[in-house]
């Protein structure tokens, strides 16, 4: 039974079932992982992921900081080089045992579809109210302190939020495993900002000679994350806010094209898939609206801070656009993001 009267112009919610919370991660089927295989011929891997404690402080984004590493405890004692003869003479043993505290979209990362709703009037009644894709609602399928106490709710959030419907363990159950496409903006358009959209998007397409079918994962280089490597755990916000390619949220043809094209997810190596903030417009709107048309609308997920460069340098020497791609999330139940090490298999 459907949880929703109407749904948005262009979504595609309800396609894949009332209850669907992957959205067109149901594209990546069997003979789309075997595609993906199919493209291992140098047995070569790369590691797509930027070490997590990048881009460095919090100047990015002020609500995400880096990792912090701390031993684990029992009771005041840190179990880091602890010798085991304190519990029993006889030991030889040395344990270290640590925990983290992190931000779960801090460095390479992947959305899940709770990551982006929008105030929508799904019942007809002329009250918009928030909604996530497929038509889940705030307060009762993605749950916060507002909501109240939901203790025995049974996230396991440790704390009182909780995408209990479209969180990221729906990824790494899905595998995040399939053929990936790579487009290299950075080698058509250089560091400067530009936006791509279709036609920018189209030319790069045709001139490289990249096909793209429906399943496929789409992988974007812009440089940026080369240059959040550059800097070293010290990024420059007034260099990175204008640096390099992204996508044109505003762009209608670049957003029908993501609908039509089938592709099942957009990876990026820069901050946000999309310019922001994009290009102004008046009333009523999005203010992420590559964010409201995949994540909200077609249930597409978006993954940022890639690291692409080496993949991108190896592909390019072999005539390919094409690779193996293995990205699962880390299986947490609930959660509305998750740092990834994404690997291309060539």
């Amino acid at each position: 039974m459907q949880r929703w009267k109407h749904r948005p112009e262009g979504s595609n919610w309800g396609d894949f079932g009332p209850d669907d919370q992957l959205g067109r991660l149901n594209l990546i089927t069997e003979a789309q992982v075997l595609k993906g295989a199919q493209e291992i011929r140098a047995g070569k891997t790369f590691c797509l992921s930027l070490p997590l404690d990048l881009p460095g402080g919090n100047v990015l984004n002020p609500r995400r900081h880096p990792p912090q590493l701390s031993p684990t405890r029992l009771a005041d004692t840190p179990y880091l080089n602890f010798p085991l003869k304190n519990v029993n003479p006889d030991a030889v043993d040395v344990l270290s045992d640590d925990q983290v505290l992190l931000s779960m979209q801090y460095s390479t990362q992947w959305d899940a579809l709770a990551h982006v709703g929008a105030l929508f009037d799904a019942d007809g009644d002329g009250k918009p109210e928030l909604r996530y894709y497929n038509g889940f609602q705030a307060g009762v399928d993605v749950v916060g302190p507002a909501d109240g106490d939901h203790t025995g709710c049974g996230c396991n959030s440790g704390g009182p939020s909780a995408a209990l419907k479209l969180g990221v363990e729906h990824l790494a159950q899905k595998g995040m495993q399939g053929r990936g496409v790579l487009v290299d903006l950075f080698r058509h358009y250089g560091p400067g900002r530009t936006l791509i959209g279709h036609a920018e998007l189209m030319h790069v397409l045709q001139t490289d000679g990249i096909t793209v079918e429906s399943g496929d994962m789409l992988v974007l280089r812009t440089g940026y994350a080369e240059a959040v490597v550059a800097m070293n755990g010290t990024p420059d916000p007034n260099v990175l806010h204008t640096y390099g390619a992204a996508l044109d949220g505003t762009d209608a043809a670049l957003l029908q094209w993501i609908t039509d094209s089938g592709i099942a997810a957009i990876c990026a190596d820069n901050y946000a898939v999309e310019a922001y903030p994009a290009r102004e417009k008046t009333g009523p709107r999005a203010m992420l609206p590559l964010h409201h048309h995949c994540l909200f609308k077609l249930g597409l997920p978006l993954a940022e801070l890639w690291y692409l460069k080496d993949l991108a340098d190896f592909l390019h020497a072999s005539g390919r656009h094409h690779f193996m791609l293995t990205a699962p999330p880390l299986r947490l139940p609930h959660a509305i993001g998750s740092p990834v090490t994404p690997i291309a298999t060539v």
